[in-house]
């Protein structure tokens, strides 16, 4: 069964997390599941048990503010979209480096804002290996072409304006997200072409990740394009990287957009994929 825990951030909030333990005798290293923005950690639940069952011991956790890191009104919690990478996965990473397998060895696989989060957090440099998926910070203008008005509208225009208003995000009641918390939607509708602005100590954990960074992203991702894809890659200047994107037709699919890769129906495809690469296979070569 998996076992539940709190961890306190560095700046002193508590973050709900999970751990899925794979078998003493097969474990070989720790994988941590990084949440897209707005989504549940529970959505990763499934990927998370089929990871513990090849061998690797598993840990997936809410941002502040999010499920079971969620505590109190939404209005009241204060703080910035960075704050998940800078804080919240790095609490996780390190509770993570400390109490795994004896190789020490930590990998992350990042959904979202959680394959660029990796290198927000200070101990990232620590991983051995990152996969991200779908991974980019929604700068309007990478979006694709047919869904880019649309949600320029939607996250840039209609998100800041019910968060000014409420002190929150709504996103539950919209049936689009989690509720975001005020720091994280306004980050969010304004973020800009570059994400560490204003920010160098972002931008100094973000190239001191040295771990080899897979990148993937379905071919119809409306938020992973290509270039938003690119624009990720070039803050890990220090990180050897390769890109790849995935045709639905390669499993069967008409579309696969950018949530139904850790969807269950992908466990003897995709799922088994991301086991050979952490085997330090490359099977999208």
């Amino acid at each position: 069964m998996p076992s539940q825990l709190t961890l306190v951030t560095e700046d002193g909030l508590s973050i709900a997390a999970t751990v899925f333990e794979a078998s003493p005798q097969t474990a070989s290293e720790t994988v941590v599941i990084s949440c897209a923005t707005g989504v549940l950690a529970r959505y990763y639940r499934r990927y998370a048990e089929f990871l513990a069952a090849q061998g690797f011991r598993t840990v997936t956790f809410d941002y502040r503010g999010i499920g079971g890191s969620s505590v109190g009104a939404l209005g009241s919690l204060r703080g910035r979209w960075s704050d998940w990478g800078r804080y919240d996965l790095d609490a996780v990473l390190g509770y993570a480096l400390q109490s795994g397998p004896s190789s020490g060895r930590v990998s992350l696989i990042g959904h979202s804002f959680g394959g660029f989060a990796a290198g927000l957090a200070p101990q990232g440099r620590s991983l051995s290996r990152i996969l991200a998926i779908g991974a980019q910070h929604a700068f309007w203008l990478d979006y694709r072409r047919q869904q880019k008005l649309a949600f320029w509208y939607r996250w840039h225009l209609q998100m800041p304006a019910l968060t000014l208003r409420l002190g929150y995000y709504p996103g539950k009641k919209l049936g689009l997200t989690e509720d975001l918390p005020r720091g994280v939607a306004l980050d969010w509708a304004r973020s800009p072409r570059n994400f560490t602005r204003g920010q160098p100590e972002l931008r100094e954990n973000l190239a001191a990740v040295t771990a080899p960074l897979t990148a993937l992203a379905s071919s119809d991702d409306p938020y992973a394009t290509r270039r938003a894809t690119q624009r990720m890659l070039r803050y890990y200047s220090s990180a050897p990287s390769s890109v790849a994107f995935l045709n639905p037709e390669r499993y069967g699919e008409r579309s696969l957009g950018h949530f139904a890769l850790f969807q269950s129906r992908f466990e003897n495809s995709f799922w088994a994929e991301t086991v050979d690469y952490l085997h330090d296979g490359d099977p999208w070569r």
